[in-house]
């Protein structure tokens, strides 16, 4: 890991990052809240976790006079949305979002759902005011603001694109890829979601977790690319026999720490349920985590 930065930071010209001290294995330097604007209304970009002591780091970071006219929150993981509640009711400001820690789930995995566990770090409560359609524009005293719905690492998933710039959550991050994890992950629906922020080419991306990524379409076609060799790799295993999940991510993981296990599971087990879905694996009896693989 590379040295936390500082909580505060001026990214650029009227874009503020503020860091939640949350950090994790899994949120890295903890979650990145964004305030956009130079006027008397800013914009806020997920207020990240119930935490006292960031919400008054957010509110310190308003410049005198100046309020907050909008929160925006990229998805439903308590680590993004958890603190909205609370900030909105100190501000007055509406919490805006695709939908409810459900919404945006494919039929697939709206069908599956607890047959295959998952749901960690979920913020059940989660509940905006106001709810954003994919493509949808906020016209706010920063500018332009559009929504875009992709879903992949959750169904409720948003990117907000800002100037040059998309906020891109927990979908693209630089140190790390994305947590699949289904029902809230989805391998199909990340790969049309990189496609879509693949065409919208924007100059850099300000992702939920880590530092900007200054190179947006090499980092999308890495993960892409990452994600088409775990793929291959679980076919080929499964070419040489039936598997069960844990066994296959042993396979798949082969350098993993015995304790990390359980995470790749949740990124196998959303590979086999899409390749299901492809009709190039069988799964027996039926779709579920405790399943038995094979190729079709």
């Amino acid at each position: 890991m590379h040295p936390r930065p500082d909580t505060v930071t001026h990214i650029a010209p009227g874009l503020i990052r503020i860091l939640a001290p949350n950090p994790s294995p899994m949120t890295y330097w903890g979650t990145n809240t964004y305030l956009l604007g130079d006027g008397e209304a800013r914009v806020l970009i997920d207020p990240g976790p119930d935490l006292a002591d960031h919400r008054e780091t957010i509110l310190a970071s308003l410049p005198d006079g100046a309020h907050l006219s909008h929160i925006l929150v990229t998805h439903a993981h308590r680590d993004h949305s958890e603190g909205a509640q609370a900030l909105s009711e100190m501000t007055g400001a509406p919490v805006h979002a695709f939908g409810d820690a459900v919404a945006g789930r494919s039929p697939v995995m709206s069908a599956l759902g607890d047959q295959i566990g998952g749901g960690e770090g979920v913020d059940d409560s989660f509940a905006p005011d106001v709810t954003l359609a994919h493509e949808e524009t906020l016209e706010t005293a920063a500018g332009p603001i559009k929504a875009l719905h992709t879903p992949g690492h959750m169904g409720n998933h948003l990117c907000f694109h800002w100037q040059d710039m998309v906020f891109s959550g927990d979908l693209i991050m630089g140190w790390s890829s994305s947590l699949i994890s289904p029902p809230d992950g989805d391998a199909a629906a990340f790969r049309d979601s990189c496609a879509l922020l693949h065409n919208v080419a924007p100059v850099r991306l300000m992702p939920g977790h880590g530092a900007p990524v200054d190179s947006p379409i090499e980092r999308i076609d890495f993960l892409l690319g990452h994600r088409a060799q775990r793929e291959a790799q679980i076919l080929d295993i499964l070419r040489e026999g039936s598997q069960t999940l844990l066994p296959l991510t042993r396979a798949v993981y082969t350098e993993l720490p015995e304790n990390h296990l359980p995470a790749a599971a949740r990124n196998t087990l959303a590979h086999l349920i899409d390749l299901t879905e492809r009709n190039h694996v069988r799964a027996a009896p039926e779709l579920s985590e405790n399943a038995v693989f094979s190729v079709t």
